[in-house]
């Protein structure tokens, strides 16, 4: 008993380490507080649920192995779990996509992503040790019964506070498939539209997630349509390409059959040429002019051949 209530209030620790950690990072971004998270309370239970789980993995392997590169292997895989399936699980459920890492390197469907993922390792370390001796330290100069009451409260709370979100977040759901827009730009507007007359709880909601990515069955039609256009076009071009490709081939190769048969002719009848001189040529019949013709012919005949432009005999 004592082991579950100081693993709960570790969870409970926690999600609010995590959102502090959100609210700072959205102050930095946006230069204003933003409430992080689908639940109105100060916790966020992806990270607690990532915390716990950690922590929860770290004790079942310590008695094989317990060393920092462990606790960095299994919080890497552990966290990259939590967050791919808390992504999968909120899309599915709610039409939208409260975070998107498709911009990133090396991302897994825009889920998560590998720098994510090397500080949830870090932070894994962190955690298993350095924060869970103190907070282990804190909690057993606690009497049980005051554990199990704070724990108790805080557990109707969150209840609590996960009903109340959920019925904001089906009017979100509600919202988003009833929109005609095609793109989440104009259903987010909707969305902020419908929820800005509602109570803080709904107004609360609309600025947690700034960017966040709807997802209806519309806007996914539309997705595949335009990849199914993409690959037509892109398969269009390749045939083009080909096509010319083969054309050029087509034309060079009949430019070699013509270009090729004249080079040959002009060989032949320069040689030809060279051949009937020598024949008719006499030297003791023949004037001082017509040497230096001769010498002239054939001191450019050896031009021709040292270009190789006519092959040596």
């Amino acid at each position: 008993m004592t082991y579950f209530i100081n693993i709960l209030l570790l969870f409970f620790i926690y999600s609010f380490v995590g959102w502090c950690i959100e609210v700072t990072l959205k102050y930095r971004q946006f230069g204003r507080f933003i409430n992080r998270g689908f639940l109105t309370g100060p916790w966020l239970p992806i990270y607690g649920s990532g915390a716990v789980l950690i922590t929860l993995s770290n004790l079942g392997v310590e008695q094989f192995e317990s060393a920092y590169g462990t606790t960095f292997a299994i919080s890497f895989v552990v966290c990259g779990i939590v967050e791919y399936a808390a992504s999968y699980f909120m899309e599915k459920r709610f039409h939208a996509r409260w975070w998107d890492y498709s911009q990133k390197p090396m991302n897994l469907q825009g889920r998560i992503w590998i720098g994510n993922l090397i500080l949830f390792g870090i932070g894994g370390v962190a955690i298993v040790w350095i924060a869970n001796p103190f907070f282990y330290g804190v909690l057993n100069n606690i009497s049980l019964i005051i554990r199990q009451i704070i724990a108790g409260i805080l557990a109707a709370v969150f209840i609590t506070d996960y009903i109340v979100s959920h019925f904001v977040l089906k009017l979100v759901k509600v919202g988003v498939e009833s929109s005609d827009a095609d793109n989440t730009e104009e259903i987010s507007k909707e969305v902020r539209l419908l929820l800005s007359d509602r109570s803080y709880f709904y107004r609360r909601f609309a600025d947690a997630y700034p960017d966040v990515i709807y997802r209806t069955e519309k806007i996914n039609q539309r997705i595949e349509k335009i990849k199914a256009e993409t690959e037509v076009f892109r398969m269009q071009m390749e045939e083009s390409f080909n096509e010319i490709s083969s054309q050029i081939e087509e034309s060079t190769s009949q430019l070699k059959e013509t270009l090729e048969p004249v080079g040959v002719t002009k060989n032949i009848i320069i040689e030809k040429q060279a051949q009937l001189i020598d024949l008719l040529y006499d030297e003791a019949y023949v004037s001082d002019e017509m040497k230096e013709i001769k010498s002239l012919i054939d001191k450019k005949y050896d031009r021709l051949k040292e270009l190789r432009i006519i092959k040596r005999e």
